[in-house]
């Protein structure tokens, strides 16, 4: 019996394939340090916990209409007009198990067989995957450490055809951790107004950003053009502590929302309605426990990078939001240790991880051979162990 080639031709995810390499050696007794899934190590505010366990208590434990309640998606208009000074109806918002989610519905509800999506690189590696499950072809755009790893518009023309469907943008950055000027995303508005295409704007990080010179701006904020032309996609699991309650949500063109609303109503019937209840209290909240988490982040980042900079033949750019450090590794290759040469970004890994308990992620999924990614979201006693054995490999390296 064939089975599905497109399901075939999909590539596992390195976060979680590192992340099981890990947890099996730590299984076995040895004293792993992980520096890979992107997920907070705080427990979820405790205001967030009692609104889902009152309604368990309230019984609020059946279906719920497949874009997600009225109360979710009314929260969500709020908090997109507080925030981001965007106007959204309820009609527009869809509720979904995730941002993941979010992302994969509206994949499915714009792309055609053979539409092309341009993807800046690095980038979180499950877009291309998605692009992909949904019948489209992942353009990548290659961009440069000198230039933040921002696109030019030269890259974005050059990438253009009359195939392309859509641009995505993710600001702060999985896995840079760089957040986009105003100046940077005028420019790609201009470029998606113009030749009357889509952007998928990734904005699950939004809250995480460290500089106050450095602030989060909206792309469809920028005018009427772009905004009708904007999917916004975000979620809780970031900023709330919140990765296991499965909630995301985009705001979208109204015909693009009723699309994913359908294609949602088929393939999930509708978020958990627990955890839709506790988002409401998550958006409609106080936001101290943002505000809280954001200064241990700021620690953290200040620290590792500090950490990484000391450490010969590596370099990294500070981030500026998100939990991610990428670092160049590429300082290290046609070095031993132990005999194993490193020739690369996933060299690189699979020795720190099988000689000194270290995972991190090699990014060459993420469109970066020669980077890898350290998130700091885990304790600082953590990272001080975890970059002293890194340090500890580099510096015997021969």
């Amino acid at each position: 019996m064939e089975l599905s080639k497109r399901a075939m031709s999909i590539k596992a995810s390195t976060t979680m394939a590192i992340s099981s390499k890990a947890a099996e050696l730590k299984a076995a007794g040895l004293p792993v340090v992980t520096f890979g899934a992107g997920e907070p190590d705080f427990d979820t505010p405790e205001h967030i916990r009692q609104a889902g366990i009152d309604a368990i208590n309230n019984g609020q434990t059946r279906y719920t209409p497949a874009a997600g309640t009225p109360a979710l998606r009314q929260a969500v208009c709020d908090k997109l007009k507080r925030d981001n000074g965007l106007d959204y109806e309820p009609a527009q918002i869809v509720i979904s198990n995730g941002a993941k989610h979010s992302l994969m519905n509206t994949f499915m509800a714009i792309l055609n067989e053979g539409d092309e999506v341009i993807i800046p690189a690095p980038f979180w590696l499950s877009y291309s995957e998605m692009v992909r499950i949904a019948g489209g072809v992942p353009v990548i755009i290659h961009t440069k450490k000198e230039n933040q790893f921002m696109m030019t518009k030269e890259e974005l023309e050059n990438a253009y055809t009359e195939k392309t469907k859509a641009v995505v943008l993710t600001s702060p950055s999985n896995p840079t951790g760089q957040v986009m000027s105003k100046e940077d995303l005028q420019m790609v508005a201009d470029f998606v107004v113009s030749h009357d295409i889509l952007v998928l704007a990734d904005e699950i990080y939004e809250k995480l950003i460290y500089d106050e010179d450095k602030q989060h701006i909206s792309i469809a904020s920028l005018g009427k053009e772009i905004y009708d032309r904007t999917i916004v996609i975000n979620g809780v699991s970031k900023s709330y502590a919140m990765t296991g309650w499965r909630i995301g949500y985009t705001a979208a063109p109204l015909a693009i929302s009723k699309l994913m609303a359908s294609l949602q109503s088929h393939m999930a019937s509708n978020p958990n309605s627990i955890a839709q209840a506790a988002t409401v209290a998550a958006l409609n909240g106080p936001q101290d426990c943002v505000a809280e988490m954001l200064v241990e982040f700021k620690k953290r980042r200040d620290y590792i990078f500090e950490r990484e900079e000391a450490i010969p033949m590596l370099s990294a750019l500070k981030p500026q939001g998100a939990f991610y450090l990428f670092v160049d590794v590429s300082g290290t290759y046609g070095k031993s240790y132990e005999g194993a040469v490193i020739n690369s970004a996933a060299d690189f890994a699979s020795i720190l991880l099988d000689k000194k308990y270290v995972a991190v992620v090699p990014c060459a999924d993420f469109g970066m051979p020669d980077y890898i990614r350290l998130s700091y979201a885990t304790s600082m006693e953590i990272i001080k162990e975890g970059m002293d054995r890194i340090e500890a490999m580099v510096k015997e390296l021969k």
